[in-house]
């Protein structure tokens, strides 16, 4: 294939990729308002992309443009079916879990946010009983969408010193992992993380910001199949 024919695949590619990345408002560049299909079409968009990606690199030059048509279209058919399935298991979520947990989803990934001033008390690290119905709807939702890899990520406010608060990130993160591992969720599909006050949603500069950063994320990301 000619250099022409591959930056044309390139160019399609990168266009096919930031399809499917939000505007600074939070809009979608390609949503239509109300489309319910938006999320899978994401998923498509993004698979399209990272396989045009992955085909052309794993060829050799003379090759590469065919690779990534064929990668393209591979990556789209999987990114379609995992955008599909993040749409059936988010609408699922929703049902099963309360309004105090928030539920996005990117079309590669759902992210299941907590607040922590719910899962725990002050400077502890102790699940309490609020959200603990929560959890177990999680971990049983997981269990059915099984192909998927989960990570627990503890953040905090910047209140206090940074190294405590990295320690009680951790903590809080393996705490909600072990929830999810003693209402079934297999150690193997779990990652913990801390991430302290280095990853603020919200200013820190106002109580209600601090709030929204004293969180629990679980991100779950599917399996390439």
């Amino acid at each position: 294939m000619n250099s022409s024919k591959l930056s044309l695949v390139a160019v399609v590619a990168g266009a096919l990729t930031l399809g499917a990345c939000t505007q600074p408002g939070g809009g979608n560049i390609l949503a239509q308002p109300g489309d319910p299909n938006q999320k899978t079409k994401n998923g498509a968009l993004i698979g399209a992309g990272t396989g045009a990606l992955i085909g052309a690199l794993s060829k050799g030059d003379g090759n590469r443009a065919d690779g990534a048509l064929a990668g393209a279209v591979l990556g789209g058919a999987l990114g379609a079916g995992i955008g599909y399935s993040l749409d059936r298991q988010e609408a699922e979520l929703r049902q099963q879990m309360g309004s105090n947990v928030a539920i996005s989803n990117t079309g590669d990934r759902l992210i299941v946010t907590m607040p922590s001033g719910l899962l725990f008390a002050t400077d502890s690290s102790t699940v309490t009983p609020t959200l603990q119905g929560d959890l177990r709807a999680l971990a049983q939702n997981v269990q059915v969408y099984s192909n998927s890899t989960l990570q627990v990520v503890g953040h905090t406010d910047s209140d206090g010193d940074a190294a405590y608060n990295q320690t009680l990130s951790e903590s809080r993160a393996r705490a909600v992992t072990n929830v999810l591992v003693s209402n079934g969720v297999p150690q193997s599909r779990l990652q913990t993380f801390g991430r302290g006050e280095n990853q603020p949603v919200a200013s820190n500069l106002t109580p209600e910001g601090k709030a929204q950063n004293r969180r629990v994320e679980i991100v779950i990301l599917p399996n390439p199949s």
